[in-house]
């Protein structure tokens, strides 16, 4: 019996090794029909089919598909069409949804959608059936989520980011997160949810429950706006986050930042958030400032090394870009192979913790 090596970390080593940026594409305003092409606010790679699968806050959604990021910048992407998102035969969608953030698993493709806090553009959870965009399930936010005076998610403030995680032996869980603190809770810090999926994978089983929070910087205009759950080992199954901040009229920060899992909690507006173990600034990497908004594994390397995919929202304006990038983490020598299972301490060392950002409360 041949016995295979856990999938190596997309993480550098050490994590202070930081990031290469392997390739930088802007994909076309345009789609194959010559309608607007944008908005892209998450993303999923199929490695089994290399296939990269952007979701579009168009009005009612879109997925739209590439294919070729194995020799992203070295040959042209193709198009894999577009399938849009629409009301099925169980559940309707409102005349307009933000699709903000996009699990893909097997046949079915969950959405969530980021409210206004009007009836008419609630946050929910979506599922969809990813071949025709018909929407099968449509779940709502937690009452403490769900808009009231003094209370709830701020206007286009969330939910952000969705990742499934998966763990050996326990129950998937579709992790949810807002962009920015709700209005009941202390600034600099976000929600999370879990909803654990049944063993079909196609419907939570019971309701979401609270997560510890996570820390986010308190100036004005910082928000998380995807997440990505890493592979166990040799981690616990840590998160990968993208934080943003807009400074009007076209000033654009933007951060890769690795958090602990989050554990649940009885009392999330009251718990610690839990603080990143180490950031890196994008702009330091190379990557152009802009609205980045979306995190994926991508195709490894010649060399062996994973990758990472991000993509930008244009927010279908002339003045930024539907940017894609591909990074690959850095190993130093004193590291093992791709591949071979070893602790990383680093992440744990208090020094680590960036600087720039508050301390835990």
């Amino acid at each position: 019996m041949v016995v295979q090596a856990p999938p190596p970390p997309l993480l550098p080593c050490p994590l202070s090794a930081g990031w290469d940026k392997v390739a930088e594409v802007r994909l076309p305003r345009l789609d194959g029909a010559g309608q607007p092409s944008g908005g892209f606010s998450a993303a999923t790679y199929r490695a089994d089919r290399d296939e990269l699968w952007l979701l579009s806050d168009a009005p009612l959604g879109q997925l739209v598909g590439w294919s070729g990021l194995g020799k992203l910048g070295k040959s042209p992407l193709r198009p894999l069409g577009v399938v849009s998102l629409r009301s099925g035969v169980g559940a309707t969608l409102p005349e307009s949804i933000d699709g903000e953030g996009l699990v893909l698993k097997g046949e079915r493709a969950w959405v969530v959608s980021e409210g206004r806090r009007i009836p008419e553009r609630p946050p929910q959870l979506l599922r969809f059936d990813r071949r025709s965009g018909e929407l099968e399930l449509a779940l709502p936010m937690p009452a403490e989520w769900q808009p009231a005076p003094g209370q709830g998610l701020d206007s286009n403030k969330g939910p952000e980011s969705l990742t499934l995680l998966q763990r050996q032996g326990k129950p998937a869980v579709l992790l949810m997160a807002a962009e920015s603190a709700l209005l009941q809770d202390p600034p600099g810090q976000v929600r999370v949810l879990g909803w654990s999926l049944g063993t079909s994978m196609e419907s939570p089983a019971g309701d979401p429950k609270p997560l510890q929070p996570l820390r986010i910087p308190e100036g004005d205009g910082w928000g998380l706006t995807d997440l990505l759950a890493l592979p166990e080992a040799p981690l616990e199954a840590p998160l990968l986050g993208l934080q943003r901040r807009f400074q009007a009229p076209d000033q654009w920060s933007n951060r890769l930042v690795l958090y602990p899992l989050p554990k649940p909690t009885t009392a999330a507006g009251n718990a610690a958030p839990l603080t990143p173990l180490m950031s890196w600034d994008l702009k330091a990497l190379g990557l152009t400032p802009d609205n980045w908004e979306a995190i994926t594994p991508g195709p490894p390397l010649e060399d062996g090394r994973p990758t990472l995919l991000l993509a930008a929202d244009d927010n279908f304006s002339p003045l930024q870009d539907n940017h894609l990038v591909q990074l690959a983490p850095r190993r130093t020598a004193a590291c093992r192979p791709w591949g071979e299972t070893q602790p990383i301490t680093e992440s744990v060392e208090p020094a680590q913790v960036p600087q720039s950002l508050p301390a835990s409360r």
